[in-house]
């Protein structure tokens, strides 16, 4: 049933695939336009249109159950660490350590802090017990929640412990890095400061020192397969490499290079989503709309982007498939300065903006609803062609959504996710602090 409040043109509802719930512990059977939209896909890339949104959280954990149970999905790879998501894959593989822990220091950018998360991990631990083929975790994004290099310096000096005990990192590298290490999201912007002060000799010595242990492990590769397996050789390897496009993020942003810092951050998303395949048969991709869409990304201020999911459907075609997302109303990540001082999620408008591919949805039904583009009649395809725009949070970007997606799922009214405690006890104290002055509205 189509919502009538607004005058934006509908789709047909021929193009409305409704869903019945969100709750992740729901029957499945609303979900089996997918086995004809995904095909032979390798890759299914789910996308959000913010961070830390219940909603998206429970549509992933739903969908992933469904790939999995149904298709033999074999690994959750989502917009965190990469280095880091060793610690949640050992847990839903049946990991010792505790929960909370793993989701507070597991996971970067926030991403381990909500409840929805916790249901999701616990949901593959169980699943694991008994699959024939267990669903692996993976972080796919630059480590140290895109600002610290220690995460992956750590992961490289702990290998080469074992694969080449004789040698030492050059003790500088380390130091100059721990200058400008955060804690956590919340300290990025002193962190960035503090490397932007770093003198430029001491900066050209840490990317100097980063290429040279990049050759090292190259070149003396077989002599380390002899003293480790190849899988720690090739963890220990992609932890260098995205540790190294983390230092090249940091030297574009001092000089003032963002769209320069975009690409990186981008290409090096869909690098690591590469050699994950590489593991695993088939893949459920956790990203920002932005990253996933086969399309380029637009932000404000800056020219078109080149997304990670270019990159994919450029490499993997057909085994690329990308699920966008898009709501009506509801509380959206703020992406205001005063995040930092703990007001993490700001109202969105009344209702999206006319003619914006989140208007031409709300428009076609009350509830939440799949669209598949690919199959649409000739009048939903042309009404589709028709949007320029769709909502990222508290901006609008460009977008043809017959370019960036194969599928939309629609999701009309989206809240902030549940704060774990458990987690939070142990995350760091500056984002104890931020998530303590930070107080979440009553449903």
């Amino acid at each position: 049933m189509a919502n009538t409040s607004t005058a934006q043109v509908r789709l047909s509802d021929q193009a409305v695939l409704p869903l019945r719930t969100l709750d992740p512990a729901g029957p499945l059977d609303d979900l089996a336009w997918l086995d004809q939209a995904i095909g032979q896909a390798r890759v299914v890339a789910i996308g959000e249109s913010a961070h830390y949104n219940r909603e998206f959280f429970q549509l992933r954990h739903r969908l992933l159950r469904y790939l999995a149970e149904r298709h033999g999905f074999s690994a959750f790879a989502m917009e965190s660490g990469f280095v880091e998501g060793w610690r949640p894959d050992s847990w839903v593989r049946g990991g010792d350590d505790q929960l909370g822990e793993v989701m507070a220091n597991g996971m970067t950018s926030l991403m381990g802090l909500w409840t929805q998360l916790r249901d999701l991990l616990a949901w593959m631990r169980q699943h694991n017990r008994t699959a024939a083929r267990p669903v692996g975790f993976y972080g796919i994004d630059l480590p140290g929640s895109m600002v610290s290099l220690l995460p992956g310096l750590d992961a490289v000096t702990g290998y080469l412990a074992l694969a080449d005990p004789g040698f030492a990192i050059d003790p500088g590298i380390r130091e100059t890095a721990s200058a400008f290490a955060a804690t956590s999201a919340f300290s990025a912007p002193a962190a960035m400061a503090a490397y932007g002060s770093l003198a430029p000799g001491d900066r050209d010595a840490l990317t100097a020192g980063l290429a040279d242990l990049t050759a090292r492990l190259l070149a003396r590769r077989l002599d380390y397969l002899r003293r480790t397996t190849a899988d720690t050789y090739e963890r220990a390897l992609r932890s260098l490499a995205v540790t190294v496009s983390l230092d090249a993020l940091a030297r574009q942003m001092v000089l003032g290079h963002q769209h320069e810092m975009m690409l990186s951050r981008d290409a090096a998303i869909a690098d690591t989503v590469e050699w994950i395949l590489r593991r695993e048969g088939r893949i459920v991709l956790a990203a920002h709309n932005g990253h996933v869409q086969r399309s380029p990304g637009t932000m404000p201020g800056l020219p078109p982007l080149t997304s990670a999911g270019m990159h994919l459907a450029d490499r993997l075609g057909q085994d690329y498939l990308v699920i966008g997302t898009t709501t009506a109303t509801g509380q959206t990540l703020n992406t205001a300065p005063d995040f930092y001082t703990g007001r993490l999620f700001t109202d969105m408008a009344e209702a999206p903006q006319p003619g914006s591919l989140d208007a031409l949805m709300a428009s076609s039904y009350d509830g939440p609803f799949a669209t598949d583009l690919r199959r649409l009649p000739p009048s939903d395809a042309a009404a589709v062609r028709a949007v320029q725009q769709q909502r990222f949070g508290t901006y609008y970007a460009d977008l043809s959504p017959l370019d960036a997606y194969d599928v939309i799922v629609h999701v009309p009214h989206v809240t902030p996710a549940d704060k774990d405690d458990a987690a939070l006890a142990c995350a760091p104290r500056d984002v104890r602090d931020a998530f303590a002055r930070w107080q979440p509205e009553r449903r």
